[in-house]
């Protein structure tokens, strides 16, 4: 049996979907679905598992050993919203819930799977390495970047790491993501714009060396975050803190005249002012240094940004069933769909 938290949520039910595709229903859900009009239910309609229960239910099941025959934890529940305020909340959540499943993972010799985040870097000033060696330079800029910088440290400092895998997941895009509200890609809030009005609203640049909407991120497809991870259950023997991204840097505005070109509409696009509140906290540049992950094994290409962008909406956004859904694998190069053998 493979554990997901967070398995309801963008990354843990994009997963979710990639084991059905190869065969593997056999899952625990681990999540708390909040309020029925949230829809983060729907994530899990269509796809395939065992069992599903209620986030603070799993420590008391796993201590007192009500849980049999577990082969892998994939933790991806967290609060991810990186302008979580309460740091007490995220504490509970992202560091000491983290903390239990990790020790109760070492005890059992189950491999463990976890999200750390991009986050974690900062302004980048440190640089992007996930090496373990880079950990006490890192400065997140807020507190939800910190948590998770605070985990990894924690499991480096245990041991953890020397069995466990931590994926510090950039700018991740794709289908299963409805639910997350301000927390949404700009890809989704793009479609969305565009369908409503025929334009898009993209930050300003505060900082004179980038022109506005030229503000650079690595955004990932979740299609091949997933692909990634199932590699990761495969190959054990892959350790350590890994860079989940495409090694690739790209303005907003790419991504958003690749949203217009996958729609077949002409780009229009307004610059609006950043809120002050997230001013000093923004990120202007990021990109994932994936030597480790190469170095480590994987070898299967990332999928371009015009690619990724094209069959998000074309095959989901712009569908009558969005969600991923192993009854309806979509017969296209990028929805992974070749037939489990």
């Amino acid at each position: 049996m493979i554990i997901i938290t967070g398995g309801a949520g963008f990354i843990g039910s994009a997963m979710l979907w990639e084991l059905n595709r190869h065969g593997i229903e056999d899952a625990l859900i681990v999540d708390d679905l909040g309020q029925a009009s949230e829809n983060k239910w729907l994530n899990l309609r269509g796809l395939r598992f065992a069992d599903f229960i209620h986030k603070d239910d799993l420590p008391y099941l796993l201590d007192h050993d009500r849980i049999d025959g577990v082969d892998a934890v994939i933790h991806m529940g967290a609060i991810s919203a990186t302008t979580e305020q309460d740091a007490s909340l995220l504490m509970s959540n992202n560091y000491e819930y983290s903390k239990m499943l990790a020790s109760w993972c070492a005890e059992q010799s189950v491999r463990f799977i976890y999200a750390s985040s991009a986050a974690t870097f900062g302004d980048g000033s440190a640089g992007y390495s996930d090496g373990t060696d880079a950990i006490d330079r890192l400065r997140p800029l807020n507190m939800y970047g910190y948590s998770k910088q605070l985990f990894d440290r924690w499991a480096l400092q245990n041991g953890i790491l020397e069995h466990a895998a931590g994926l510090k997941f950039y700018n991740v895009y794709g289908p299963n993501e409805y639910h997350k509200g301000d927390m949404t890609s700009v890809v989704f809030k793009a479609f969305n714009q565009i369908r409503e009005n025929g334009s898009v609203k993209l930050f300003k640049s505060h900082r004179p060396e980038y022109r506005d909407g030229e503000q650079l991120r690595d955004f990932v497809y979740v299609k091949d975050c997933t692909g990634i991870m199932k590699w990761l259950l495969d190959t054990p023997s892959a350790t350590g803190l890994f860079n989940i991204g495409t090694g690739q840097a790209r303005s907003f505005r790419d991504l958003a005249g690749a949203t217009f070109a996958a729609m077949g509409i002409p780009e229009s696009i307004t610059y609006v002012p950043m809120p002050e509140t997230i001013r000093d906290k923004y990120q202007y540049y990021t990109c994932a240094d994936c030597d480790h992950l190469r170095r480590a094994g994987y070898a299967a290409p990332m999928t371009g940004l015009e690619d990724g962008v094209r069959d998000y909406v074309c095959n989901h956004l712009a569908t009558d069933a969005p969600h991923l859904d192993t009854a309806g694998i979509r017969q296209n190069p990028l929805s992974r769909s070749k037939p489990v053998d």
